[in-house]
């Protein structure tokens, strides 16, 4: 990322995939899931926030995930990897939707690879842009 100062990630809900892009240039794609249903995935321009982690798990959905990095309202929508069960499995079903359907409660699901690197690699403060 040292190279590319301008970088962003582009987020197209119809196509699910993520973009990291400098300038319109594509530098690196990503299959994602994102919200469905009334927890559509919000469309906007964003930043990413400061805080990040390894894990969580929200015994409300029943669902955790790794390499979580937040980019709206501080913890709440997040891009993090597929969905882990309490023990942190993945959930191999919800893995397979990946870059054809959106399945999660409205953030942005990545594959465990990309996730951990958009965890060790993308800066606070990147711009996110979410649109159809």
């Amino acid at each position: 990322m040292k190279q590319h100062p301008d970088a962003w990630l582009d987020v197209n809900t119809s196509k699910q995939r993520v973009y990291i892009r400098d300038g319109q240039q594509i530098l690196y794609t990503m299959y994602c899931s994102t919200g469905v249903g009334k927890n559509k995935t919000p469309h906007g321009t964003y930043h990413i926030q400061a805080e990040r982690g390894k894990f969580f798990y929200n015994q409300g959905s029943g669902e955790g995930a790794r390499y979580w990095v937040s980019w709206k309202d501080h913890g709440i929508y997040l891009f993090h990897s597929v969905p882990t069960d309490a023990d942190g499995n993945y959930i191999k079903k919800e893995a397979e939707e990946l870059g054809k359907t959106a399945a999660s409660h409205g953030c942005v699901r990545l594959s465990v690879a990309d996730a951990k690197w958009v965890y060790n690699h993308v800066p606070y403060g990147m711009k996110v842009v979410i649109h159809d």
